[in-house]
């Protein structure tokens, strides 16, 4: 159930996402800087299993001397015109409660455990990673694909606080599907892409995420305040948007 403000805008993230909850999140990112001991994901046995998961990941070594692509990654790269249509390749694929665009063009073109990477660097590989990596976060490897697919510094780490303050199930997203896409901004180095969300036949949700060009790969960059997304708006109309064929 959607929670409207008087602002018109929506607040139907996880609580772990919402932005009371950032005042402890910026303490014990403040406890990091001070001891260099704390570990955000709880405890150094937790921080330790983070660690060796990330060394033993595709993306881990980023670009090879040769300008390779991490892990054999190979893509088309020669689209940079914006979609104005989703690519004819499409499949869906159902993760962690909902339902996920592939395409073997586009990306991700690549499986490693939880990790679903390797995306064209082209304006649609932008659009497939704003889509697939934030749902990766619904699951229980969700630290994995932080580590690997989301940028780092501290807007990185406030997520990682907020996020692990949720020790419950993982959250689940099964009452809404993705149902278009918009390209707002891009470059090679950098693209933000707003999602449309279906909840009912009538009712859309928009958000934004960004995405950056690097280590080889499109990866998440959260906003200044650790959320991976702009605030969830309620929309009637779904003029300008690319529309998913589903």
């Amino acid at each position: 159930m959607w929670r409207r403000s008087e602002s018109g805008e929506v607040d139907d993230r996880p609580f772990w996402q919402q932005r009371g909850w950032q005042v402890s999140a910026v303490f014990l990112v403040l406890v990091v800087c001070a001891g260099g001991a704390t570990v955000l994901t709880g405890g150094p046995d937790a921080g330790d299993g983070v660690e060796r998961a990330a060394a033993a990941g595709p993306l881990s070594g980023g670009v090879g001397p040769d300008g390779s692509r991490p892990g054999g990654c190979r893509s088309d790269d020669s689209d940079q015109e914006p979609p104005a249509a989703p690519p004819k390749d499409v499949t869906w694929q159902q993760l962690n409660g909902g339902r996920i665009p592939l395409s073997p063009t586009s990306g991700p073109l690549m499986t490693s455990g939880a990790l679903l990477w390797c995306y064209a660097h082209t304006p649609m590989g932008a659009v497939m990673a704003a889509h697939v990596i934030p749902r990766q976060m619904s699951g229980s490897d969700w630290e994995t694909v932080t580590d690997q697919q989301v940028v780092p510094g501290i807007s990185r780490e406030i997520f990682v606080a907020m996020r692990s303050s949720d020790r419950g199930a993982p959250p689940q997203y099964t009452s809404r599907s993705l149902a278009g896409f918009m390209l707002l901004t891009y470059s090679p180095d950098e693209a933000t892409v707003r999602l449309l969300i279906k909840d009912t036949a009538e009712v859309y949700g928009i958000a934004d995420y960004t995405v950056a060009w690097t280590g080889g790969d499109w990866k998440v960059q959260p906003l200044s305040d650790g959320n991976l997304h702009t605030p969830l708006k309620v929309v009637t109309a779904n003029a300008g948007f690319v529309m998913w064929k589903v």
